[in-house]
């Protein structure tokens, strides 16, 4: 029988902010580097210069790609030690252990679907050029 933490109801899904912060941080990703690559592929490339030349913030994000996607990631993995690290227990309390389980599971479901958003924005601003340029060697003209 292992002896489990107690928590106080205001602690269940602790990690509820991290949660939220790697949604926000690898959504940037998207919004900097993936949106304006996809606009372009499918031949809406004056929408993407529109909303580079309306919205500011989006220049200086795309010219920081490179310090967005290493605090991202490193939002991520901070969350990802946070939702998977060794010890984590809920309550004995059947009440608090059954909101612990569906916060745990929340959380899970979010950090997945916030490194599958980084890993879409990381494959667009840094891989796909070179792969183009890779098919086209292969598969010339």
């Amino acid at each position: 029988m292992s002896i489990l933490r107690k928590q106080t109801p205001g602690n269940v899904g602790g990690e509820k902010q991290w949660g939220w912060l790697t949604l926000f941080a690898s959504s940037t990703t998207l919004i900097c580097c993936a949106l304006p690559i996809l606009l372009v592929t499918v031949g809406l490339g004056a929408v993407s210069a529109a909303m580079f030349a309306n919205v500011p913030f989006l220049g200086t994000l795309a010219e920081n790609k490179f310090w967005l996607f290493i605090g991202s990631g490193l939002i991520l993995s901070v969350s990802a030690w946070s939702v998977y690290r060794p010890g984590r227990t809920c309550p004995t309390d059947p009440k608090l252990a059954a909101q612990c389980t569906t916060a745990d599971k929340w959380n899970k479901r979010v950090l997945i679907f916030s490194a599958s958003m980084w890993a879409i924005g990381f494959i667009a601003a840094y891989l796909s050029v070179p792969m183009l340029n890779l098919y086209d060697k292969i598969f010339p003209g």
